[in-house]
Order: C-alpha cells, then sequence, then structure tokens
C-alpha cells in the first residue's frame, strides 16, 4: 500500500492531534458556524425594522419552516439594540415581509439538499462542505449592503444562502465513509448536533452585538468567522487518507484496515436507483427522519406562541429555557452515540438492534412527552419539562437512524441522506400549515390538545417504521458487480490508491 513514510508523527492542528481528531474538531465547529449562518437573521430582523405594534410577534412567530432560533423571544432583542443607543437604517418591512424574509431561505434549501449528497460523492464532501460554508459566509457579509439596495435583492441573497447552504448535512456522511470506522461513526454523527450548541450560542451573542454595535455587526461577525473557518478547512480537510498529504502511516492503515471494501475508493460508482428507492432499509430512514424533524419543527417554532397565549409565560422570564433544550439533545446525542458504539463493538448488541432501539429512544420518548402534554399542558412546570424532554431524548437520533445510511450503503450514504433531508424539511412546512390551521383565530388549550395529538402519532408512526423497515447490515447493492470491491478490500483499497494518490493532493 503506497503511504507516507512510516514512522511519521500524527500531525493536526498543533503535531499533537491525530487527523481524525482534527477532522471531529473542525466537523463541530462547521455545523456549530453552519447554524450561525442560518439564524443571524431570525434575531437581527427585529432591529433592522421599524417597530410596529406587531413586527415583534411576526418575527418572534416566523414560520414555514423558520429556525429553530424562533423558540426566542425576539422583542428582548429589540429591547437591547434600543437599550444600546446605537443608530443605524431601519426599514419599513412590514410582518409579511418580514416574514418571506425568513421564510424564503428554505426555498433554496430544499433544492439542493438531495443533489448536494449526490454531488459530495461524485467529488468529495470537502469540496461541497466547504464551498458552502464559504459562499455561505460571503453571502452573510454582503447582507447588510442588500438591504440597502431593496428587499428584492434581501429575498435573492437568502435564497441563494439556502442553495448554498442545503448541500451540507448531505455532503458530511461521504466523508465519514471514508474517514471513520464503522464502530466509531456514532460518535462522529453526533458532531452534527453541534448544530443546536450553534443556535443556543448565537442567540445571546447576536444579542449582545445588537445593543453594543448595531445589527449590522452581527452580520459582519458571523459572516467573518464563517470565512475563516472556510480557509481552515481547506488547509486541514481532506477527502480520504489517501490524500491527506499530512497523515501517519500508521493511522491511514488503521482507518483503510477498518473499512475495509465497504467504500469505494476513487471514482464514485453510479447509483443504482432501482435499489435505493425500493429498499426498505433506506425509506425506514426517510420515513423515520421526516417524523422526528416534524416534530422537532413543530415543538421548537411554535414553542413562542404556545407560552404566549396558553400559559401567559414569556420565554424572557426565564433564559435559561431558550438555551436550554438545545444543550440537553447535544448532550444527550453525545452520551447516547458513545453508548452506542461502545455496545456494538463489545458485540452487546449487532448493528440493527442498536440502531432501532436509539431510533425508538430518540422518538417514543417524544411522544410519551407529548402525550403528558396533552394531559398537562396547561400548567407552566409540566409544559416547560415536557418540552425540554422531548428534545432532549431526540438527540438520541445520533446513535439511531441519522447515520444508518452508512451502515446499509456507505457509497451511497451522502445520497440517503440528502432524500431523507428533502422531504423533512417539507415537513416543516406542513408543520407550520398543520398548527396554523388547527388555532388560528382560536388559541385556546383546547385547540393546542389537537397539535399534540399530531405530534404523538407522527412520532409513534415514525418508530414504528423504522422498527419495522430499518437494518444494520450493508446492502448488497452497495458494492455493485464490477465495482472490484473484494471480502477483503485489497483489490479496492488498491484501485483507490492509485487513483486518489494522482490528484493533486492540495487541490481544493
Amino acid at each position: 500500500m503506497a503511504g507516507p513514510a512510516k514512522g511519521r508523527k500524527l500531525s493536526g492542528l498543533s503535531g499533537c492531534l491525530s487527523c481524525r481528531q482534527v477532522l471531529n474538531i473542525m466537523v463541530i465547529l462547521g455545523f456549530m458556524f453552519n447554524y450561525m449562518l442560518r439564524v443571524n437573521l431570525t434575531i437581527a430582523i427585529v432591529a433592522m425594522v421599524l417597530p410596529t405594534n406587531h413586527s415583534q410577534a411576526a418575527a418572534g412567530n416566523a414560520t414555514l419552516g423558520s429556525s429553530p432560533s424562533t423558540a426566542l423571544d425576539n422583542a428582548t432583542l429589540a429591547e437591547a439594540a434600543a437599550e444600546g443607543g446605537v443608530e443605524q437604517t431601519r426599514y419599513d418591512w412590514d410582518e409579511y415581509w418580514q416574514n418571506m424574509i425568513i421564510g424564503c431561505f428554505f426555498w433554496g434549501y430544499v433544492c439542493t439538499e438531495f443533489p448536494g449528497g449526490r454531488l459530495a460523492e461524485l467529488i468529495g464532501g470537502r469540496r461541497v462542505f466547504g464551498t458552502s460554508m464559504l459562499v455561505g459566509s460571503v453571502l452573510t457579509l454582503l447582507t447588510p449592503l442588500s438591504a440597502r439596495l431593496g428587499i428584492a435583492v434581501v429575498i435573492l441573497l437568502r435564497v441563494v444562502l439556502g442553495l448554498s447552504l442545503g448541500v451540507t448535512w448531505p455532503s458530511i456522511h461521504p466523508m465519514v465513509a471514508k474517514w471513520i470506522p464503522p464502530m466509531e461513526r456514532s460518535k462522529f454523527i453526533a458532531n452534527t448536533m453541534a448544530s443546536a450548541l450553534g443556535a443556543a450560542i448565537t442567540m445571546p451573542v447576536c444579542g449582545l452585538l445588537i445593543a453594543s454595535f448595531g445589527w449590522e455587526s452581527v452580520f459582519y461577525s458571523t459572516g467573518l468567522v464563517g470565512t475563516v473557518w472556510s480557509i481552515a478547512w481547506f488547509f486541514l480537510i481532506y477527502d480520504s487518507p489517501a490524500q491527506h498529504p499530512r497523515i501517519s502511516y500508521e493511522e491511514r492503515e488503521y482507518i483503510e484496515k477498518a473499512i475495509g471494501s465497504t467504500t469505494k475508493k476513487g471514482k464514485a460508482l453510479p447509483l443504482p436507483w432501482r435499489h435505493v428507492l425500493t429498499s426498505g432499509p433506506v425509506w425506514a430512514i426517510i420515513i423515520a427522519h421526516a417524523c422526528s424533524i416534524f416534530g422537532y419543527f413543530t415543538v421548537i417554532n411554535q414553542l413562542p406562541t404556545y407560552m404566549k397565549y396558553i400559559l401567559d409565560f414569556k420565554i424572557k422570564e426565564n433564559g435559561l429555557l431558550s438555551s436550554l433544550p438545545y444543550l440537553g439533545k447535544y448532550l444527550f446525542a453525545v452520551a447516547m452515540s458513545a453508548l452506542a458504539d461502545h455496545l456494538r463493538q463489545s458485540g452487546r448488541l449487532s448493528t440493527t438492534v442498536a440502531r432501532k432501539l436509539f431510533t425508538t429512544i430518540a422518538l417514543v420518548m417524544p411522544a410519551i412527552a407529548m402525550a403528558v402534554q396533552l394531559l398537562l399542558g396547561e400548567q407552566r412546570a409540566a409544559a416547560v419539562a415536557c418540552f425540554t424532554i422531548a428534545l432532549t431524548f431526540n438527540g438520541a437520533v445520533t446513535a439511531g437512524y441519522l447515520g444508518n445510511g452508512l451502515d446499509i450503503a456507505p457509497n451511497f450514504s451522502g445520497t440517503i441522506f440528502g432524500m431523507a433531508q428533502t422531504l423533512s424539511s417539507f415537513t416543516g412546512f406542513l408543520s407550520s400549515a398543520m398548527v396554523g390551521s388547527l388555532t388560528q383565530g382560536n388559541q385556546t388549550f383546547g385547540q393546542w390538545q389537537k397539535v399534540f395529538g399530531i405530534l404523538v402519532g407522527t412520532y409513534t408512526a415514525g418508530a414504528l417504521a423504522y422498527l419495522v423497515l430499518g437494518s444494520g447490515e450493508l446492502q448488497h447493492w452497495n458494492n455493485p458487480p464490477g465495482s472490484t470491491a473484494t471480502s477483503n478490500g485489497k483489490d479496492l483499497a488498491d484501485e483507490g490508491d492509485a487513483e486518489e494518490e494522482a490528484t493533486p493532493l492540495r487541490k481544493l
């Protein structure tokens, strides 16, 4: 096997980290900053517009798939901006246009999730993820200018931002397939939950920026951070161990032996459409993901409305509530993913049983929480506890279905996740429409009980579908006939070395 000289030390950010550790750190930061680029406008828009009697409520309840950052009472940020005394241009955008600006991000977002996964399989996740973040960061820096040019320019910029960031989640899976040994993948997938940390951190930081320097500083700061991260990504990260110029022989050999022939090196394989679209395990992932995201968006996006109209309780009265669910979800995701990998590696659970167990936890526990909410939701303490439990336990998806595509078909994991993510994005729209139709003009606990009942049914349906159809076994169509894969991975590894090392190592 070709490779760097034997005995070379592991290399990374400071020469003391392995390349996989560097990848872990960069992915954690990447998903934090990814969400930062998404939610910054949702927070800043309160300070961008001229105050009206209804504008703050509109921004706080922006729907149509709006970001989870809407859980923050944006009126708090408007007050902070006023107290800061920073004079900046404000725009006469009414509630309709504010919602349009926030929601149009998802017009582009849903269009590139599926092609983003396949593109990463074809040209590499490094280029797709890194370019997406770089473009998104530059567009963020241009947001104040776009506002001065007119609302049409702002909407166009947000649509393009959605197109750019839509590829990020699916594009990371093909990288995982080449870099992370199968028994370590749950822990690595938990890194993507750092997006929850990104939301929790961005909200208070943006509030301080608005108060101290005005709303434009939100976009300049977040755009600059994203740009710096993107440049570092291209210098530090490579698509596979064979392409990395600084990896040690020992680390590369360990990774490639652990992965074996399950992941194709070199040129991407043609997509076996018929097998993918008729695969029960694939549909198990798609259905579970759609049901999980439907519940997640419903709880997060509608929480401020429920707290205000039913409980007469503003989230700003308890600052911890705005970040506690995000923190709980991330910590639970990390813990459950580590447990899942330990149970699989020790042989106590098969991959199939582990994926089904943790998917069940991730979906059934929120279903139970929503059932309790249906009965006791008029009590403040019970409502806060139910929402927090639902979001926290949902973090177990990282040990369940979220990385399951890497188990059943690592060569096409980007495509599978792109399909699941695309459908789940539409459930965000469906969630907003559902809540709006049930509660519009009739904000009573009885109407909200219908919402909670639907959530119980949705979470339960997702869990049952995955229990019946899910699998952790490698599918036969992952290595189609003629792909040169062998049982010991030798032919595949040799072919991959020859192809990958023939490419410039530092090419972006």
